[in-house]
């Protein structure tokens, strides 16, 4: 089923900017955003979002996707916030590779990661594949995702999404695939979203982490968030020392980068945050003593997100 208003952007730069055009609500000031793949390694790709929030000419893809040419069919890592982007990824995928999209995993609980499930398991007849506590936990937030920012953000673009979830659950916080040619080793995270994972290419030396890192931008610790799964879980990637991360948001990076950007913070947060609330520091000392933390000021939504995260990385250690 076609849900999309305007044309492929196969048409070219004309045809999409008027589309564009054609369908905004409002006159847009942000360009519309166009996924494409990027090689990644030989036979792996990803589509790097924009790092700002979900808006309507981001179509709500404000995070990283996964291609991965298996041999026997493409495996996508997430499946995008709604069908309309989920077309999007499939065009993208088009690009690079004429093999079926056959696989779906889900590495995160957060709605741009699986929302479009529903659309590859019609139109491709694809296997999602995710972690059991991974799709309890979509199965929580699905109509909080449905009815809130994203539903403000995308509007009509939301129309034809329905939740959909995993048809192989894999029980624990580990496991390992064997999908055509290729071997992922994943592993539960439970930190931006419980039920997060992350997935290591072993023989690509890639590692995709979900919503654990972040690049260029900071990350964003909800009610709902652990920083000190976060912690362990980023431990667990520093031991891999994976050669490339493609991380839930930002470029695609080394692990020097990561560590700049999201390893540094989670150290910040759980030995400086995390002591003064269990040394019982009161709560607006800690957060007007950290507020400015020039280390991190470069990453993008420092303003909106620094102090919100320690507050809750400090009422998380409290209990």
């Amino acid at each position: 089923m076609t849900i999309r208003a305007w044309p492929s952007r196969r048409l070219g730069a004309g045809g999409l900017a008027a589309g564009a055009l054609a369908l905004a609500p409002v006159a847009a000031a942000e360009a519309l955003y166009v996924p494409e793949a990027e090689p990644v390694a030989d036979g792996v790709y990803a589509i790097i979002g924009p790092t700002d929030a979900r808006t309507y000419e981001n179509h709500g893809m404000n995070a990283n996707y996964g291609i991965v040419e298996t041999g026997e069919g493409v495996l996508l890592i997430d499946s995008g916030p709604t069908a309309f982007s989920a077309e999007l990824i499939e065009e993208a995928v088009a690009e690079v590779t004429e093999a079926p999209i056959r696989w779906i995993l889900n590495l995160g609980v957060q709605d741009h990661r699986w929302l479009g499930n529903d659309y590859f398991q019609r139109e491709h007849d694809a296997e999602v594949i995710a972690f059991e506590q991974t799709v309890r936990q979509q199965q929580a937030f699905a109509t909080d995702h449905l009815e809130g920012r994203l539903k403000e953000a995308v509007q009509d673009r939301l129309a034809g999404t329905e939740p959909a979830y995993a048809d192989r659950r894999l029980p624990g916080e580990e496991a390992t695939l064997a999908l055509g040619e290729v071997r992922l080793e994943l592993q539960r995270t439970d930190a931006h979203f419980p039920g997060d994972a992350m997935a290591y290419l072993p023989e690509e030396d890639i590692a995709f982490t979900g919503d654990l890192v972040y690049v260029d931008r900071m990350l964003g610790v909800h009610p709902w968030s652990s920083v000190q799964n976060g912690y362990e879980a980023y431990q667990e990637l520093a031991a891999l020392d994976p050669e490339t991360v493609v991380p839930g948001h930002g470029r695609v990076s080394g692990m020097d980068r990561v560590e700049r950007d999201t390893g540094a913070y989670y150290e910040f947060l759980v030995h400086e945050v995390g002591a003064a609330a269990e040394d019982l520091a009161p709560l607006q000392e800690v957060v007007e003593r950290h507020r400015e933390e020039p280390a991190f000021q470069h990453l993008e939504h420092y303003e909106g997100w620094h102090a919100t995260n320690v507050n809750r990385a400090y009422l998380e250690f409290q209990q």
